[in-house]
Protein backbone atom coordinates (compact mmCIF):
# COMPACT_ATOMS: atom_id res chain seq x y z
CA UNK A 1 0.00 0.00 0.00
CA UNK A 2 1.63 3.25 -1.17
CA UNK A 3 1.58 6.23 1.17
CA UNK A 4 0.82 9.41 -0.78
CA UNK A 5 1.04 12.99 0.53
CA UNK A 6 -0.76 15.77 -1.34
CA UNK A 7 1.03 18.98 -0.37
CA UNK A 8 -0.04 22.61 -0.01
CA UNK A 9 -3.73 22.13 -0.73
CA UNK A 10 -4.51 25.63 0.59
CA UNK A 11 -8.09 25.71 -0.70
CA UNK A 12 -8.81 22.15 0.45
CA UNK A 13 -10.02 21.10 -3.00
CA UNK A 14 -7.56 18.36 -4.03
CA UNK A 15 -9.80 15.43 -3.14
CA UNK A 16 -12.73 16.99 -5.03
CA UNK A 17 -10.65 17.80 -8.12
CA UNK A 18 -9.97 14.29 -9.41
CA UNK A 19 -11.38 10.75 -9.20
CA UNK A 20 -9.04 9.49 -6.49
CA UNK A 21 -11.10 6.29 -6.14
CA UNK A 22 -8.88 4.97 -8.95
CA UNK A 23 -6.26 4.39 -6.22
CA UNK A 24 -8.59 2.55 -3.87
CA UNK A 25 -6.83 -0.50 -2.44
CA UNK A 26 -3.50 0.69 -3.86
CA UNK A 27 -2.67 3.75 -1.77
CA UNK A 28 -3.37 5.71 1.38
CA UNK A 29 -3.74 9.44 0.73
CA UNK A 30 -3.01 12.21 3.23
CA UNK A 31 -3.69 15.86 2.38
CA UNK A 32 -1.70 18.74 3.88
CA UNK A 33 -3.66 21.99 3.58
CA UNK A 34 -0.93 24.24 4.96
CA UNK A 35 2.64 24.97 3.99
CA UNK A 36 5.34 22.89 5.69
CA UNK A 37 8.76 24.24 6.56
CA UNK A 38 11.69 22.02 5.59
CA UNK A 39 12.25 20.84 9.16
CA UNK A 40 8.57 20.06 9.63
CA UNK A 41 8.40 18.34 6.26
CA UNK A 42 11.39 16.16 7.13
CA UNK A 43 9.46 14.85 10.12
CA UNK A 44 5.86 14.55 8.98
CA UNK A 45 6.66 13.35 5.45
CA UNK A 46 9.10 10.67 6.57
CA UNK A 47 6.66 7.73 6.14
CA UNK A 48 5.54 8.68 2.63
CA UNK A 49 6.50 7.01 -0.64
CA UNK A 50 5.07 9.73 -2.87
CA UNK A 51 4.72 13.52 -2.70
CA UNK A 52 2.28 15.37 -4.96
CA UNK A 53 3.19 19.02 -5.47
CA UNK A 54 1.42 22.01 -7.00
CA UNK A 55 3.87 24.17 -8.92
CA UNK A 56 6.55 25.68 -6.61
CA UNK A 57 4.52 25.73 -3.40
CA UNK A 58 6.92 23.21 -1.80
CA UNK A 59 10.68 23.59 -2.02
CA UNK A 60 12.54 20.31 -2.51
CA UNK A 61 16.27 20.92 -1.97
CA UNK A 62 18.95 18.25 -1.59
CA UNK A 63 18.83 18.63 2.18
CA UNK A 64 15.20 17.49 2.23
CA UNK A 65 15.74 14.53 -0.11
CA UNK A 66 18.49 13.40 2.26
CA UNK A 67 16.00 13.36 5.14
CA UNK A 68 13.25 11.40 3.33
CA UNK A 69 14.75 7.93 2.74
CA UNK A 70 11.37 6.31 1.98
CA UNK A 71 10.53 8.70 -0.84
CA UNK A 72 10.29 7.09 -4.28
CA UNK A 73 8.24 9.50 -6.41
CA UNK A 74 7.44 13.22 -6.64
CA UNK A 75 4.82 14.48 -9.07
CA UNK A 76 5.24 17.99 -10.46
CA UNK A 77 3.30 20.30 -12.76
CA UNK A 78 5.68 21.24 -15.56
CA UNK A 79 8.91 19.66 -16.82
CA UNK A 80 10.94 20.94 -13.88
CA UNK A 81 10.72 23.33 -10.96
CA UNK A 82 13.27 26.01 -10.01
CA UNK A 83 13.01 25.04 -6.33
CA UNK A 84 13.42 21.30 -6.91
CA UNK A 85 16.95 19.85 -6.97
CA UNK A 86 16.64 17.37 -9.84
CA UNK A 87 20.17 16.06 -9.42
CA UNK A 88 19.55 15.38 -5.73
CA UNK A 89 16.33 13.54 -6.56
CA UNK A 90 18.23 11.33 -9.01
CA UNK A 91 21.03 10.68 -6.53
CA UNK A 92 18.48 9.55 -3.95
CA UNK A 93 16.52 7.39 -6.36
CA UNK A 94 13.44 9.60 -6.39
CA UNK A 95 11.57 9.66 -9.70
CA UNK A 96 10.22 13.05 -10.75
CA UNK A 97 7.04 12.55 -12.77
CA UNK A 98 6.25 15.61 -14.87
CA UNK A 99 2.93 16.75 -16.31
CA UNK A 100 1.72 16.26 -19.87
CA UNK A 101 0.58 19.63 -21.20
CA UNK A 102 -0.46 17.93 -24.46
CA UNK A 103 -3.28 16.30 -22.51
CA UNK A 104 -6.67 17.77 -23.54
CA UNK A 105 -7.46 18.41 -19.86
CA UNK A 106 -5.20 21.46 -20.07
CA UNK A 107 -7.13 23.10 -22.92
CA UNK A 108 -8.27 26.58 -21.99
CA UNK A 109 -6.42 27.01 -18.71
CA UNK A 110 -3.88 29.39 -20.23
CA UNK A 111 -6.43 32.15 -19.67
CA UNK A 112 -6.13 31.87 -15.88
CA UNK A 113 -3.00 33.95 -15.29
CA UNK A 114 -3.58 36.70 -17.89
CA UNK A 115 -7.14 37.20 -16.62
CA UNK A 116 -5.86 37.53 -13.05
CA UNK A 117 -3.11 39.87 -14.25
CA UNK A 118 -5.57 42.17 -15.98
CA UNK A 119 -7.83 42.24 -12.95
CA UNK A 120 -4.88 43.05 -10.73
CA UNK A 121 -3.83 45.82 -13.10
CA UNK A 122 -7.23 47.48 -12.93
CA UNK A 123 -7.28 47.04 -9.14
CA UNK A 124 -3.90 48.74 -8.81
CA UNK A 125 -4.54 51.78 -10.99
CA UNK A 126 -7.96 52.33 -9.36
CA UNK A 127 -6.71 51.68 -5.79
CA UNK A 128 -9.14 48.86 -5.00
CA UNK A 129 -7.13 47.58 -2.04
CA UNK A 130 -6.75 50.92 -0.25
CA UNK A 131 -10.28 52.09 -0.96
CA UNK A 132 -11.71 48.73 0.07
CA UNK A 133 -9.93 48.89 3.42
CA UNK A 134 -11.19 52.45 3.96
CA UNK A 135 -14.76 51.41 3.16
CA UNK A 136 -14.63 48.50 5.61
CA UNK A 137 -13.37 50.93 8.26
CA UNK A 138 -16.35 53.23 7.67
CA UNK A 139 -14.61 55.67 5.31
CA UNK A 140 -15.28 56.81 1.75
CA UNK A 141 -13.46 57.64 -1.49
CA UNK A 142 -10.10 59.33 -1.02
CA UNK A 143 -7.96 58.66 -4.13
CA UNK A 144 -8.03 59.29 -7.87
CA UNK A 145 -7.56 56.45 -10.32
CA UNK A 146 -6.02 56.26 -13.79
CA UNK A 147 -7.71 55.43 -17.11
CA UNK A 148 -5.87 52.65 -18.93
CA UNK A 149 -7.03 53.56 -22.45
CA UNK A 150 -4.23 55.34 -24.26
CA UNK A 151 -1.62 54.31 -21.66
CA UNK A 152 1.33 52.21 -22.78
CA UNK A 153 1.47 48.61 -21.61
CA UNK A 154 5.01 47.27 -21.35
CA UNK A 155 5.34 43.49 -21.42
CA UNK A 156 8.51 41.95 -20.05
CA UNK A 157 8.10 38.73 -22.00
CA UNK A 158 5.86 37.91 -24.96
CA UNK A 159 5.41 34.19 -24.56
CA UNK A 160 2.09 32.37 -24.18
CA UNK A 161 0.84 34.62 -21.39
CA UNK A 162 2.40 37.80 -22.73
CA UNK A 163 0.70 37.29 -26.09
CA UNK A 164 -2.69 37.00 -24.40
CA UNK A 165 -1.95 40.18 -22.46
CA UNK A 166 -1.25 41.94 -25.75
CA UNK A 167 -4.61 40.71 -27.08
CA UNK A 168 -6.46 42.01 -24.02
CA UNK A 169 -4.69 45.36 -24.41
CA UNK A 170 -6.39 45.91 -27.76
CA UNK A 171 -9.79 45.81 -26.05
CA UNK A 172 -8.55 48.43 -23.57
CA UNK A 173 -7.08 50.58 -26.36
CA UNK A 174 -3.60 50.39 -24.90
CA UNK A 175 -0.54 50.46 -27.18
CA UNK A 176 1.83 47.60 -26.34
CA UNK A 177 5.62 47.47 -26.23
CA UNK A 178 7.65 44.40 -25.32
CA UNK A 179 11.10 43.08 -24.58
CA UNK A 180 12.75 39.81 -23.63
CA UNK A 181 16.16 38.34 -24.35
CA UNK A 182 15.04 36.49 -27.49
CA UNK A 183 12.13 38.63 -28.67
CA UNK A 184 12.27 39.68 -32.33
CA UNK A 185 10.57 42.58 -34.09
CA UNK A 186 8.53 40.09 -36.14
CA UNK A 187 7.27 38.14 -33.11
CA UNK A 188 6.21 41.32 -31.37
CA UNK A 189 4.51 42.74 -34.46
CA UNK A 190 2.56 39.50 -34.97
CA UNK A 191 0.64 40.18 -31.73
CA UNK A 192 0.26 43.91 -32.27
CA UNK A 193 3.19 44.95 -30.10
CA UNK A 194 6.36 46.90 -30.77
CA UNK A 195 9.70 45.49 -29.69
CA UNK A 196 11.90 47.94 -27.80
CA UNK A 197 15.18 47.67 -25.94
CA UNK A 198 15.05 46.71 -22.27
CA UNK A 199 15.78 50.19 -20.91
CA UNK A 200 13.17 51.73 -23.19
CA UNK A 201 10.60 49.22 -21.97
CA UNK A 202 10.98 50.59 -18.45
CA UNK A 203 11.20 54.22 -19.56
CA UNK A 204 8.11 54.17 -21.80
CA UNK A 205 5.69 51.86 -20.00
CA UNK A 206 2.84 53.34 -17.99
CA UNK A 207 2.10 49.84 -16.73
CA UNK A 208 4.87 47.23 -16.83
CA UNK A 209 3.73 43.62 -16.53
CA UNK A 210 6.15 40.72 -16.08
CA UNK A 211 5.66 37.50 -18.06
CA UNK A 212 8.98 35.67 -18.25
CA UNK A 213 9.76 32.33 -16.66
CA UNK A 214 12.03 32.20 -13.62
CA UNK A 215 15.45 30.89 -14.62
CA UNK A 216 19.09 31.64 -13.92
CA UNK A 217 19.06 34.42 -16.49
CA UNK A 218 15.81 36.03 -15.31
CA UNK A 219 16.40 35.82 -11.56
CA UNK A 220 17.02 39.41 -10.42
CA UNK A 221 16.25 40.72 -13.90
CA UNK A 222 14.50 43.80 -12.46
CA UNK A 223 16.67 45.76 -10.05
CA UNK A 224 16.86 49.26 -8.63
CA UNK A 225 18.46 50.35 -11.90
CA UNK A 226 15.45 49.32 -14.02
CA UNK A 227 12.95 50.68 -11.50
CA UNK A 228 14.75 54.03 -11.57
CA UNK A 229 14.07 54.24 -15.30
CA UNK A 230 10.31 54.06 -14.80
CA UNK A 231 8.02 57.07 -14.73
CA UNK A 232 6.99 58.17 -11.23
CA UNK A 233 3.36 57.70 -12.28
CA UNK A 234 3.98 54.17 -13.65
CA UNK A 235 2.89 50.85 -12.14
CA UNK A 236 4.57 47.45 -12.00
CA UNK A 237 2.61 44.17 -12.09
CA UNK A 238 4.19 40.81 -11.27
CA UNK A 239 2.17 37.63 -11.65
CA UNK A 240 5.12 35.58 -12.91
CA UNK A 241 7.57 34.73 -10.11
CA UNK A 242 8.78 36.83 -7.20
CA UNK A 243 12.58 36.48 -7.60
CA UNK A 244 12.48 37.98 -11.11
CA UNK A 245 12.29 41.33 -9.29
CA UNK A 246 14.76 42.18 -6.53
CA UNK A 247 12.15 42.51 -3.82
CA UNK A 248 14.12 44.86 -1.58
CA UNK A 249 14.69 47.22 -4.52
CA UNK A 250 10.99 47.27 -5.35
CA UNK A 251 10.04 47.97 -1.74
CA UNK A 252 12.51 50.86 -1.63
CA UNK A 253 11.18 52.32 -4.89
CA UNK A 254 7.58 52.12 -3.68
CA UNK A 255 8.37 53.65 -0.32
CA UNK A 256 10.24 56.51 -1.96
CA UNK A 257 7.44 57.14 -4.48
CA UNK A 258 9.76 56.50 -7.41
CA UNK A 259 6.90 54.55 -9.00
CA UNK A 260 3.20 54.98 -8.32
CA UNK A 261 2.38 51.47 -7.21
CA UNK A 262 2.55 47.75 -7.78
CA UNK A 263 0.32 44.72 -8.11
CA UNK A 264 2.01 41.63 -6.71
CA UNK A 265 0.76 38.05 -6.90
CA UNK A 266 4.13 36.33 -6.32
CA UNK A 267 6.81 36.64 -3.65
CA UNK A 268 10.38 35.60 -2.88
CA UNK A 269 9.11 33.41 -0.05
CA UNK A 270 5.61 31.96 -0.27
CA UNK A 271 3.66 32.45 1.85
CA UNK A 272 5.44 35.71 2.77
CA UNK A 273 5.97 36.38 6.49
CA UNK A 274 3.19 38.10 8.40
CA UNK A 275 5.29 41.26 8.78
CA UNK A 276 6.20 41.54 5.09
CA UNK A 277 6.14 45.22 3.99
CA UNK A 278 3.82 44.52 1.04
CA UNK A 279 1.06 43.59 3.49
CA UNK A 280 0.76 47.15 4.80
CA UNK A 281 1.83 49.42 1.92
CA UNK A 282 -1.01 51.61 0.59
CA UNK A 283 0.40 51.72 -2.95
CA UNK A 284 0.61 47.93 -3.27
CA UNK A 285 -2.19 45.52 -4.12
CA UNK A 286 -1.34 41.93 -3.22
CA UNK A 287 -2.91 38.56 -3.93
CA UNK A 288 -1.72 35.14 -2.65
CA UNK A 289 -0.32 33.64 -5.89
CA UNK A 290 -3.74 33.28 -7.49
CA UNK A 291 -2.52 33.44 -11.09
CA UNK A 292 -3.16 29.81 -11.95
CA UNK A 293 -5.54 29.04 -9.08
CA UNK A 294 -8.92 28.36 -10.64
CA UNK A 295 -11.21 25.36 -10.32
CA UNK A 296 -10.49 24.44 -13.94
CA UNK A 297 -6.72 24.63 -13.53
CA UNK A 298 -6.55 22.66 -10.30
CA UNK A 299 -8.86 20.03 -11.75
CA UNK A 300 -6.45 19.63 -14.66
CA UNK A 301 -3.41 19.55 -12.35
CA UNK A 302 -4.81 16.89 -10.02
CA UNK A 303 -6.28 14.78 -12.83
CA UNK A 304 -2.88 14.70 -14.53
CA UNK A 305 -1.21 13.90 -11.21
CA UNK A 306 -3.64 11.06 -10.58
CA UNK A 307 -2.90 9.51 -13.97
CA UNK A 308 0.79 9.37 -13.06
CA UNK A 309 0.05 7.89 -9.64
CA UNK A 310 -2.15 5.13 -11.03
CA UNK A 311 0.50 4.24 -13.61
CA UNK A 312 3.20 4.11 -10.93
CA UNK A 313 1.04 1.97 -8.63
CA UNK A 314 0.37 -0.48 -11.47
CA UNK A 315 3.99 -0.60 -12.66
CA UNK A 316 3.14 1.05 -15.96
CA UNK A 317 5.37 3.62 -17.72
CA UNK A 318 5.13 7.21 -16.49
CA UNK A 319 6.55 10.52 -17.72
CA UNK A 320 9.93 10.82 -15.98
CA UNK A 321 11.92 14.05 -15.83
CA UNK A 322 15.03 12.33 -14.42
CA UNK A 323 15.42 8.89 -16.07
CA UNK A 324 18.60 8.26 -14.08
CA UNK A 325 16.52 7.67 -10.97
CA UNK A 326 15.00 4.56 -12.55
CA UNK A 327 18.31 2.72 -12.18
CA UNK A 328 18.60 3.42 -8.45
CA UNK A 329 18.34 0.36 -6.16
CA UNK A 330 15.41 2.00 -4.36
CA UNK A 331 13.31 1.68 -7.52
CA UNK A 332 14.02 -2.06 -7.84
CA UNK A 333 12.60 -2.95 -4.44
Amino acid sequence: MLKIAILDDYAKVALQSAEWSALQGKAEITVFDRHLSEDEAATVLLPFDILCTVRERMSLPRSLFQRLPNLKLVTIIGMSLPNLDMAAATDHGVIIAHSNFANPIYAGILNATPELTWGLMVAVVRHFSLEGRRMRAGGWQSTMGTILAGRTLGLLGLGRIGKRMAAYARAFEMPVIGWSQNLTDETAAAVGARRVEKDDLFRLADVLSIHVQLSDRTRGLVTARELALMKPEAYLINTSRGPIVVEADLIAALRAGRIAGAGIDVFDVEPPPADHPFRTMDNVTITPHLGYVTSETLRAFYTDTLEALVAFAEGAPIRVANPGALAHPKQRK
